[in-house]
């Protein structure tokens, strides 16, 4: 069976040729372009400026693996939830990407993000977000600062917002940095204000 758009394909031709059966076509018919052509190309311009003009570049810079243990407590009506992923991080807070996959291997959710713009893809199809919160909100459940992450898996405060040092590591956004067990690829971020969040993370190697 000839898919439908095939069969249309074969019919806009042989119109364009001046038809399938007869004789053969005149040369007013060979030089005439197919009009369908035309706006088939145009179309397809437009789309491929479209995607380049939106869909954020892919990052550079050193990728952080690991795994990451994600548990929110419950607050109010919401229930208590955790995640735990297996992640690829590559960029810093102006241009990135994540990747979480499942313990067996299957990818469960990519981002992408560079100056104002922000995609996810958990399985679904992409969805623009217009920041890194917004991002984080809906693939965490809750707005992690993924502009600090690349930040504070390398052992330092991110540079965009004040923090304070502590005895284990640092305060920052809200969170308090433990990084006493950084040098064996391990550190936890808790964050005290309600919802409670604890995120730990176990680096395949520290940078």
């Amino acid at each position: 069976m000839i898919h439908p758009l095939a069969a249309g394909a074969r019919q806009r031709v042989e119109r364009a040729r001046g038809g399938s059966g007869g004789g053969r076509p005149g040369r007013a018919a060979e030089r005439r372009p197919a009009p369908w052509a035309a706006g088939a190309i145009a179309a397809l311009l437009a789309a491929f400026l479209t995607a380049c003009a939106t869909a954020p570049p892919p990052a550079a810079g050193p990728v952080r693996s690991g795994r990451l243990a994600l548990q929110v407590a419950a607050a109010g009506d919401a229930p208590a939830h955790a995640l735990s992923a297996g992640f690829e991080l590559r960029g810093d807070a102006t241009a990135g990407t994540l990747r979480l996959s499942s313990p067996i291997g299957p990818q469960l959710a990519a981002a992408r993000w560079a100056p104002g713009r922000a995609v996810l893809d958990a399985g679904h199809g992409e969805q623009p977000f217009p920041d890194l919160p917004a991002l984080a909100q809906a693939a965490f459940g809750e707005p992690l600062p993924l502009q600090a992450l690349p930040d504070w898996l390398d052992g330092r405060p991110w540079a965009g917002a004040p923090s304070v040092a502590t005895a284990q590591g640092f305060d920052q956004l809200g969170w308090s940095l433990d990084l006493s067990r950084r040098a064996d690829g391990a550190l936890l971020a808790r964050r005290v204000a309600p919802p409670e969040v604890a995120l730990r993370v176990r680096l395949d190697a520290p940078y």
